[in-house]
Parts: C-alpha cells; structure tokens; sequence
C-alpha cells in the first residue's frame, strides 16, 4: 500500500531530482532548509509517511534559490 500520494511523489520525486542535480546530500538539504538531519531521507522513502508541505517545499526553495513552483506540477494529477 502506498503511503503517499500521486501528488506527494511528484513533489518528493521534483526535489530528489534538483537535489541530486546539485550533488547535493539528504542530510545536506535537510540541514540548509532547517529540517531534522533525517527529514529529506524520510520524504524520500516511499514506506515512511513523511511527506512536504508548504513550508517545506518554501524553505527548500530558498535553500537552492529557486521558485517554489519548480517542485509543484503545472496540471493537477
């Protein structure tokens, strides 16, 4: 059973892909967007529940200096 939303895994599967275009870290990401060191790691793992929100994905803009709009698709799903 899937945890996360259609949704949920575009947003989480966006930001992987910035992250991992920057050679950016997990804990790296977590720790510049002022989450728990383990927070990004979670989201990313398709059996936990955690997920972002808005403030999330806010914070992590700020974080790679981007608009919060690149990790949001531009039709619903």
């Amino acid at each position: 059973m899937n945890i996360k939303s259609p949704l949920d895994q575009y947003v989480i599967e966006k930001v992987k892909e910035m992250r991992t275009a920057r050679k950016v870290s997990q804990i790296d990401l977590s720790q510049g967007a002022g989450f728990n060191d383990a927070f990004v790691g979670h989201c990313e793992n398709p059996k936990r529940r955690e997920k972002y929100n808005l403030q999330h994905l806010n914070a992590i803009a700020k974080f790679f200096g981007c608009s919060i709009k690149d990790f949001i698709p531009d039709a619903p799903l």
